[in-house]
């Protein structure tokens, strides 16, 4: 059980799970899959590959051994299995994997794709990895200690004055009419909206101040969960519409929002809700 910060050697060993699982299952398959190793679940824009599953399960199993007692909330483990999701709401230690993140990237032969863990026990994030191994890119971030990108502080800064927002925002896909509306608010003068790619690089990117927010309307743990702990680690802020901070079990008011700061944070906020910039967090 994890009842203070993970260690330092826990931390370490993470990032070489990780890392094996990826240089074992990811790369060997980027841009050599077979046909009959591409497969969708929930419908065209949402696919699965031999690379995603055997990730997953290298890396669920290199985690449990590492902390003994903790439970292992995969993306393709909650598919097979949608109960695994509650494993957030208990008390024992959680291990959140999303084995590719950016899969359709992957897929395509593109190099925006990553593989994100987190750390998470009784809701709350305690530690993050994020490794992007076609772009050379590997993060580490701990509840109150910092976040690292190839060893190097992450700092998100703030937009300089007058600047326009660069923001992140959900592929229609996932979107339902209400979460349009609350997204086509962003359209106005001094937000420049873009759709989104790797929801992890996309958090990376505003931890490193390329990218000054995010809005996403789905909730799944494993695309969130590190890539929120990354922004908050590098002095960004996050927010939901209805005020309260996002829950990794869900149940959260969406869209919700990360930016590099939290006058960013609120501007988002409010645009989301009704279209004003002065809603507080």
């Amino acid at each position: 059980m994890i009842d203070n910060e993970p260690t330092d050697e826990l931390t370490a060993a993470v990032e070489r799970a990780v890392r094996a699982a990826v240089e074992d299952e990811v790369m060997p398959r980027w841009r050599q899959l077979a046909e009959d190793e591409v497969t969708t679940k929930t419908g065209s824009h949402d696919l699965v590959t031999v690379a995603d599953q055997r990730a997953e399960r290298q890396l669920a199993d290199a985690l449990a051994a590492l902390l003994p007692g903790s439970a292992v909330v995969g993306e393709e483990g909650v598919h097979a299995n949608p109960a695994s999701y509650e494993a957030l709401e208990e008390e024992a230690p959680v291990w959140i994997i999303d084995p590719i993140d950016g899969t359709r990237q992957f897929v395509a032969g593109d190099e925006g794709f990553c593989t994100m863990v987190a750390l998470a026990q009784r809701g709350e994030t305690l530690a993050a990895w994020i490794h992007a191994p076609a772009l050379g890119r590997t993060a580490v971030a701990r509840r109150g200690r910092g976040a690292l990108l190839n060893g190097e502080p992450l700092h998100a800064g703030s937009p300089a004055p007058g600047a326009t927002l660069r923001v992140a925002v959900s592929h229609p896909d996932f979107t339902d009419e209400a979460q349009e509306r609350a997204l086509r608010r962003l359209r106005t003068e001094g937000v420049a909206p873009r759709p989104t790619g790797s929801a992890g690089l996309e958090y990376l990117a505003v931890a490193a101040g390329d990218l000054d927010a995010v809005a996403y309307s789905w909730e799944a743990a494993w695309d969130h969960a590190a890539g929120l702990l990354m922004v908050a680690e590098a002095g960004g802020a996050s927010g939901t519409v209805d005020g309260v901070p996002f829950r990794l079990a869900g149940g959260n008011a969406l869209p919700f929002t990360a930016a590099r700061d939290a006058q960013v944070a609120r501007r988002m906020v409010g645009l989301l809700r009704d279209g004003s910039d002065t809603s507080p967090l």
